[in-house]
């Protein structure tokens, strides 16, 4: 049989065992595992399998991931995210829905220090939600907001997704950091006037709060302050080549420790839970890296992704009708499962072809992490849309993603934006 279509068969057997409920990494390691007896002898399989997971967990810069992980994790358990929330509301609360777009700006400074776009939507979900039902904000508006402010959690540096995209592409974690941070802000920007737009046009969507004076905006920017030196420091070092990214990890990590213990809010307790949640985040990460290393080895040896980028590159079609198809398949695999399970399990697929046409490898990494993110909030499995309806169990899961869905458009238009104008995500390089 050829090499080709045992990958091909691989494949099949991959998205067989993951409809069966079993963990992406498991599935990954496993298919990878038995294809690569087929390709080769057991001697040279143990001896590849025992090489790459040495070199895997070796590297130091994957302990980059436990280490943003717990920094975020930290900001989180002690609260000080409540400021953020507090900050943003006193500004831009005034406006017809402004408690959303409060939720959409908060969401983003989370995120600055987070990663991750679950945590970002239960950090803004469990201070937002009760807030928006207060103020009788529309349901549908009111989940979708928190939903799709949680995806900026993948997209603001540092983010999780493009930490993994680098190591799995070999490229520099520092230029896709660089490279998300334009993009990143206008996405926000984007979101923000998605809410004033939808409720100028219907007000009862999203009534104005109460004004505050400038006074207590003021001082209100104060409870901000530590977030913004630490992302400063963390980010803005990393950028100007004060440190790595693994030593940019362990700096915001033991800074977020001394911000919140200089601030009274970090106790023993609220410590151990943030360490607890840390590695079991991390664990699944770096569980997903290793099936991922295996699976691809795989790949590799049949030459699957190589036959696929020649076969890509002698089609009678533009490049981008093909990168458009491309995206198609990352907006529907996202939606129908995990998001970052599906990005490690395409990447050594198409990352090659897209490259192969000549497109930029750090833009497309911009923008495949933003795809992703997309499908976070994409029906019907959406991961930050379930997330919301754990915080709030008497709404229905179809009027969160009805809400999300309005956002979905924005979405659209963005990554359009990004095709048409690349050095949004190049011009910071």
């Amino acid at each position: 049989m050829e090499p080709a279509w045992i990958a091909v068969i691989g494949i099949i057997g991959l998205f067989v065992l993951m409809f069966l409920r079993m963990p992406i990494s498991f599935a990954m390691f496993i298919i990878g595992f038995l294809g690569l007896l087929i390709m080769s002898s057991p001697v040279a399989t143990f001896n590849l399998l025992s090489s790459e997971i040495w070199t895997s967990f070796s590297s130091y810069t994957l302990s980059v991931i436990p280490m943003y992980i717990l920094m975020g994790e930290i900001v989180f358990r002690t609260g000080v995210t409540v400021k953020l929330f507090d900050a943003a509301y006193k500004w831009v609360g005034q406006f017809k829905g402004g408690m959303a777009s409060t939720t959409i700006l908060a969401s983003a400074g989370f995120a600055s220090i987070c990663g991750s776009n679950t945590a970002t939507a239960a950090a803004m979900g469990t201070m937002a939600l009760p807030e928006l039902k207060k103020y009788k904000y529309n349901e549908a508006l009111s989940t979708g907001s928190v939903a799709t402010g949680g995806t900026l959690g993948i997209i603001i540096p540092p983010s999780t997704v493009l930490i993994v995209i680098a190591i799995q592409t070999e490229q520099s974690i520092r230029n896709l950091f660089t490279a998300s941070l334009i993009p990143a802000i206008f996405l926000t920007v984007l979101l923000f006037l998605t809410v004033v737009f939808l409720c100028q046009k219907n007000p009862d969507y999203g009534p104005a709060g109460p004004k505050f004076p400038l006074k207590e905006k003021l001082v209100s920017l104060l409870g901000i302050i530590p977030i913004v030196l630490l992302f400063i420091f963390v980010i803005g070092g990393l950028y100007l080549g004060w440190f790595t990214p693994t030593e940019s990890g362990a700096f915001g990590a033991f800074g977020a420790i001394i911000i919140t213990l200089a601030m009274r809010q970090l106790t023993w307790d609220k410590f151990k839970t943030a360490i607890v949640s840390t590695l079991k985040s991390a664990t699944m990460v770096m569980a997903l890296i290793v099936g991922a290393t295996i699976f691809g080895r795989f790949l590799t040896i049949t030459r699957l992704p190589f036959e696929v980028a020649e076969w890509v590159n002698n089609l009678p079609v533009p490049t981008m009708v093909i990168l458009i198809c491309i995206l198609l398949i990352y907006v529907i695999g996202g939606s129908i499962m995990d998001a970052l399970g599906f990005l490690i399990i395409s990447i050594p697929i198409f990352f090659p072809t897209v490259v192969a046409l000549g497109y930029d490898p750090i833009w497309f990494s911009v923008l495949l992490c933003v795809v992703t993110s997309m499908g976070a909030i994409t029906p019907p499995v959406g991961v930050n849309a379930f997330v919301v309806q754990g915080l709030s169990p008497k709404t229905p899961i179809t009027t969160i993603f009805k809400g999300a869905g309005y956002f979905l458009v924005t979405y659209v238009i963005f990554i359009v934006i990004l095709i048409l104008f690349p050095q949004i995500v190049l011009i910071a390089l």
